[in-house]
């Protein structure tokens, strides 16, 4: 078993890593009081490569696999959570194209991707969130195409889309088997945008709500069958639940960064917080959770490029990771005391950051219930 990144893999870890020291981290604090997403840093990112990698050459990619796309996004996660999200979110959004997209549709929205186009990811809404199969909004049937009506909410970079990938109900009493998957430009007649959702953290990372009111949708822009799209979504996880928890990878790492350096200067009873074996284990803690996270992280995407199933390793990835970023925020705030409760550190970015990722992309609760029901018994 191999644990070395190759030189290639290498080469690609360094440029993340010195884009989120040179241009994310000193951008993190501003984008967060703002709560805007700096638009140079994704038009910056672009330039370089480091977003849209696994989209094919053909279609302007770069080609690149699940391992890659997590080596990337735990560097940019770690300069800052929320900016890393909104960059490397559109992954979510061109999933569902890649796997059961047409040529046609392919070269022309994942085409519009690789060119630097931002789209979003619509599944969530206001009473289906850990239930996926409870989503309301109808597409139904008309000459030449749907109409779409409904609602959905928390969708990542909803505000700076140029389109979206809509799951919804084309047969609601088929239940889950009713579901369908589009393609629907953002600037559909009937199609609204919310204003930018106020959030306790990620905030440079906008999500909004977006209505539909009877938006028309061509035959053309259907993404499969009718009635594959629970079956759609749930392989996007699959792909993308490795990313999700290179995300909290990241932060697990920013907040090593910052406990370690904060601990090995600030004295306290006539030595550093570091001689205090206190917290020099919880520092040890760290390391090994982050150790933890990132190879559950590295082996789920490594399955997936390699042609094996990971779904239980992509759930188990993303818990963990959650949970720990969780658990080291926590920590973080604490190592620093009085000055983690101040917003002139990073350590309250950091917890605020971090608490979200126990929600989306599958709450830990759904992660163990997908681990309970993979297990053998």
């Amino acid at each position: 078993m191999q644990f070395q990144l190759n030189e290639e893999q290498r080469q690609i870890q360094a440029l993340a890593e010195q884009f989120s020291r040179n241009e994310i981290q000193p951008r993190a604090a501003a984008a967060d009081r703002a709560a805007a997403f700096p638009m140079e840093v994704q038009e910056q990112a672009v330039a370089l490569g480091l977003v849209n990698t696994t989209l094919p050459e053909s279609l302007g990619g770069q080609g690149l696999g699940s391992l890659e796309l997590v080596l990337i996004t735990e560097a940019l996660c770690r300069g800052c959570l929320g900016i890393g999200t909104a960059l490397c979110i559109n992954a979510l959004a061109s999933e569902p194209i890649l796997i059961a997209g047409n040529d046609a549709q392919k070269e022309e929205y994942l085409g519009r991707i690789a060119q630097g186009a931002l789209a979003s990811f619509a599944l969530t809404e206001p009473a289906a969130g850990s239930d996926v199969a409870g989503i309301r909004t109808r597409a139904e049937r008309v000459a030449g195409g749907y109409r779409l009506s409904g609602g959905k909410i928390w969708i990542s970079n909803a505000t700076l889309a140029e389109f979206f990938v809509v799951f919804a109900k084309t047969d609601p009493d088929l239940g889950y088997k009713g579901m369908t998957a589009f393609i629907v430009p953002a600037d559909s007649p009937g199609l609204t945008v919310g204003e930018p959702l106020s959030k306790l953290g990620q905030k440079a990372a906008p999500t909004a709500e977006v209505f539909f009111d009877q938006v028309f949708v061509p035959d053309s822009l259907r993404l499969g069958e009718e009635g594959s799209g629970f079956t759609l979504a749930m392989k996007v996880f699959d792909r993308s639940r490795p990313m999700v928890a290179a995300f909290g990878v990241g932060l697990i790492q920013r907040c090593m960064d910052e406990a370690l350096a904060y601990a090995s200067q600030r004295e306290s009873m006539g030595k550093t917080l570091m001689g205090h074996q206190a917290i020099a284990h919880r520092l040890a803690d760290m390391r090994v959770r982050l150790e933890a996270a990132r190879l559950l992280a590295y082996q789920a995407a490594w399955r997936l490029d390699n042609g094996q199933t990971n779904t239980i390793e992509a759930s188990m990835a993303k818990l963990y990771a959650a949970d720990a970023a969780m658990w080291a925020a926590t920590e973080t705030v604490q190592i620093f005391g009085g000055m983690g409760y101040s917003t002139e550190y990073p350590a309250e970015k950091l917890f605020r950051d971090a608490k979200v990722l126990q929600i989306y992309e599958g709450t830990s609760e759904i992660q163990r219930n997908i681990i309970a029901r993979e297990l053998s018994i």
